[in-house]
């Protein structure tokens, strides 16, 4: 994996913009990966996936996020820093692509989720009934019809083997002290950032062309500060 060019993830923005979440991962990872099939990219594990994307948000803004979550209990918005490092989780490299779990006299094997899973379940607007249509795509082999108890004990196998999948944040609200786990996705995060930053470098594009006559091409090959030294220019 390396980084990304402006030029390039502004590409990806661009051909990005419309796709569901599932495939503008996909397309980030897939311009960062050049020399790995798209295929193969959709079969990593949504954990495998998301390190990547997390390093390669590293790479591209920096270790430090900001964010907003509200309080449910009270409706309080809170401002949130965060690092990356406290963001990533620890887990295999690389783990098996098949698994099992023994419980109750039930073995089940089962593969840890991926892009090309989820992707499917995008229709479905039920948390539960996603929830269930996931278990039973990674379920290679069991038993039906499998209790609850059961699928619970593999949902949380997967959680245990795959924890960069869903990274929880512990928060808790200034005003009424309330403390909440809320769920963080890099690949939406990540991907909020890059739309605000599309935005702002157009427009710094449309500025400087505007100014000066130059291409699109000549102003993203400047820097970042030799840009903004002729928009403080054009500015004043």
């Amino acid at each position: 994996m390396r980084p990304l060019s402006v030029t390039e993830l502004l590409d990806v923005w661009d051909h990005g913009h419309a796709q569901p979440p599932v495939q503008r991962a996909l397309l980030l990872l897939a311009a960062a990966c050049p020399d790995t099939p798209v295929d193969a990219l959709a079969t990593f594990s949504i954990g495998r996936r998301d390190a990547h994307l997390l390093t390669l948000r590293e790479w591209t803004f920096g270790r430090h996020m900001a964010g907003t979550a509200t309080c449910p209990s009270c409706g309080e918005r809170l401002e949130l820093t965060l690092d990356v490092e406290t963001i990533r989780m620890a887990s295999e490299p690389d783990p098996p692509a098949q698994r099992t779990v023994d419980i109750d006299g039930y073995r089940v094997q089962f593969h840890l989720p991926s892009s090309e899973d989820v992707a499917d379940l995008a229709q479905t607007e039920d948390p539960l009934c996603a929830r269930r249509q996931l278990l039973d795509r990674c379920i290679e082999h069991g038993d039906p019809p499998l209790p609850d108890r059961v699928l619970d004990a593999v949902a949380q196998r997967m959680a245990e083997l795959d924890p960069q999948a869903d990274v929880q944040l512990a928060l808790q609200c200034p005003s009424c002290s309330h403390t909440w786990h809320d769920p963080f996705d890099i690949a939406t995060f990540f991907w909020g950032e890059i739309n605000s930053w599309a935005v702002r470098i157009l427009r710094e594009v449309h500025m400087l062309a505007t100014a000066y006559g130059w291409s699109e091409s000549d102003i993203l090959a400047m820097s970042a500060q030799r840009r903004q030294i002729y928009l403080d220019m054009v500015c004043t």
